[in-house]
C-alpha cells in the first residue's frame, strides 16, 4: 500500500472470527483445495478493486471474458478510504464480492476471519513470486491470496545537486549523512525528506532491518524494546537534529519542493517515478534519479508492500475466481498491467519483460525488492502502526527519548497482541 493506514477493526470485539486462523472447526489445519484445471470454468465474478487498479481492471478483465466466455466479470471501484471497512462489514453480512484487492497489511485480518478460500497449490506457483511478496500472504504456513503488485522503498536522490556537491549516491550507512549534507551544500534546504507522520513505520522499520533486528520473535511475540529498534530511531532523530531533515515544513508543499531542489533526496516508492516525469516540468527526468537503500551493519533491506487478491470463500464460481487471479498473476498480464498503472510486478518472471527493462531506474526497484521485508500479517497490525507513528513524531519532537519510545511501543504492542 502508498503509505495508505486504515484503522484495523477488533475483529473479536466484533464477532467475525468464524474458524480461527488456518484452522477447521476441528482445530485441524485448512487444507487449500484443487482448482479444476481441465474443465472450462464459467459463472459471473464481482470483483472489487481501489484506486488506479480499480479504475483500469474492468478493461483487463474484459480480456480475460474475451478468452474465457463461459466467464462474465464485473469489476466494482471502491476508494482506500472506505475498502477496509466496507470488506470487513461484508464479510459480517456475508455480503463478500467473488474477490476482493487487499492492502498487503490486512491479510492476517481477513485470515483470521474464516472468510477467505486458502491458495489453490495445484493452479498458484509459490515459487514464482518474490519471497517478502510471498509473505504478506502467508499467516502460519497457509497461503490465503496471492501478490498482486509489489512496491518497495528506494532512494530518490536530485542527481544535479549530487553532482554539484561531488557526492555519489551512499552505498552504507557511513556515506548516507556525507551524502545528504552535500546535498543541503548543493542548495537543498533540507537534505533529506523523512517522514514523521502517518505512515512512517514504513521508513523506520528499514532501519531496524539493516541492522539484522526483528520485530517480532520466534515465538511470534512484539520485539521493539531492542537496541536496534532505539539506535533506529535515534539515526531518525539526527537528521533532525543535525538540520538536515525539518518538521517546520508543510509536507504539502512536497513535492513541488523536491522539483525546486528545496528537498535533495527522500525514500519512496516507484509511483514517484511517473509522478516526477508527469508534473516536474521539462527536462526534470534528468535530474533526478534512484538507488537503493544504503546498507547498514547487515544489509540494505527494504520495505516491501503493495496489494494481494483474495477469493473468498461465499463466492459461488470458486474456480472461476482463482484462475481469474492466476490470469492477473501471469508474466504477460503483470508486464502489461505495470504498463498501464505503473504497479510492479510480484512475480519474478514479468521483470525480464520489455516494459521493465526498458527504464534503468525500474530496475533498481527490481533488485531492492530481493531484499525487502514486511511486518507479520497479523490481525492487529495496523494498531501496532499506529503506535510506532505516534512514537516516531513524539521523539522527533523531542517530547521523548528513542529509548523510551521503543519501550513505549512494546507496551501497546503487547497490550494489542497480534490477534492470532
Amino acid at each position: 500500500m502508498k503509505a495508505r493506514t486504515t484503522r484495523a477493526l477488533a475483529l473479536l470485539a466484533t464477532g467475525l472470527v468464524l474458524a480461527g486462523c488456518g484452522r477447521g472447526t476441528d482445530g485441524a489445519a485448512e487444507k487449500p483445495k484443487d482448482v479444476n484445471t481441465t474443465a472450462q470454468a464459467t459463472g459471473k465474478l464481482n470483483v472489487w478493486a481501489m484506486g488506479t487498479e480499480g479504475e483500469a481492471l474492468d478493461a483487463f478483465a474484459k480480456k480475460f471474458e474475451s478468452a474465457n466466455p463461459g466467464i462474465e466479470i464485473t469489476v466494482t471501484p471502491i476508494g482506500w478510504d472506505v475498502a477496509h471497512d466496507k470488506i470487513i462489514s461484508s464479510v459480517a453480512g456475508r455480503s463478500t464480492p467473488d474477490i476482493s484487492m487487499i492492502g498487503s497489511t490486512w491479510m492476517g485480518e481477513l485470515a483470521k476471519s474464516g472468510a477467505v478460500d486458502p491458495t489453490p497449490g495445484n493452479l498458484i506457483d509459490k515459487a514464482a513470486f518474490f519471497p517478502g511478496a510471498w509473505s504478506t500472504v502467508d499467516v502460519d504456513g497457509t497461503a490465503w491470496g496471492v501478490p498482486w503488485y509489489v512496491e518497495t522503498r528506494v532512494l530518490y536522490y536530485r542527481k544535479d545537486l549530487a553532482a554539484k556537491a561531488g557526492v555519489k549516491p551512499p552505498a552504507t550507512w557511513e556515506e548516507s549523512k556525507t551524502f545528504v549534507k552535500g546535498l543541503k551544500k548543493a542548495g537543498a534546504g533540507q537534505g533529506m525528506q523523512i517522514n514523521y507522520t502517518v505512515g512512517s513505520w514504513q521508513e523506520l522499520l528499514p532501519l531496524v532491518w539493516q541492522q539484522g533486528g526483528s520485530i517480532n520473535g520466534p515465538d511470534g511475540g512484539w520485539t521493539f524494546d531492542t537496541p536496534e529498534m532505539v539506535k533506529a530511531l535515534e539515526r531518525t532523530k539526527s537528521y533532525f537534529d543535525e538540520g538536515l531533515s525539518t518538521s517546520k515544513v508543510d509536507p504539502a508543499s512536497f513535492p513541488a519542493s523536491f522539483f525546486k531542489g528545496e528537498v535533495g533526496a527522500f525514500h519512496s516508492g516507484p509511483w514517484m517515478i511517473a509522478g516526477m516525469e508527469k508534473d516536474g516540468g521539462d527536462g526534470f527526468a534528468e535530474k533526478f534519479d534512484v538507488a537503493p537503500y544504503a546498507k547498514g551493519p547487515a544489509g540494505g533491506t527494504s520495505f516491501i508492500g503493495g496489494s494481494d487478491l483474495v477469493v473468498f470463500k461465499d463466492s459461488g464460481a470458486r474456480d472461476a475466481a482463482w484462475k481469474f487471479v492466476k490470469w492477473l498473476t501471469e508474466p504477460e498480464t503483470q508486464a502489461a498491467w505495470f504498463d498501464t498503472v505503473k504497479a510492479l510486478p510480484s512475480v519474478q518472471a514479468a521483470w525480464q519483460r520489455p516494459e521493465l527493462t526498458a527504464d534503468p531506474r525500474v530496475a533498481v526497484f527490481g533488485e531492492q525488492l530481493k531484499d525487502a521485508k514486511t511486518p507479520p500479517p497479523v490481525p492487529t497490525w495496523e494498531q501496532v502502526a499506529k503506535a510506532i507513528e505516534q512514537q516516531i513524531e513524539r521523539v522527533v519532537r523531542g517530547k521523548t527519548t528513542p529509548a523510551e519510545a521503543a519501550k513505549a511501543i512494546q507496551s501497546r504492542a503487547e497490550t494489542v497482541g497480534t490477534g492470532l
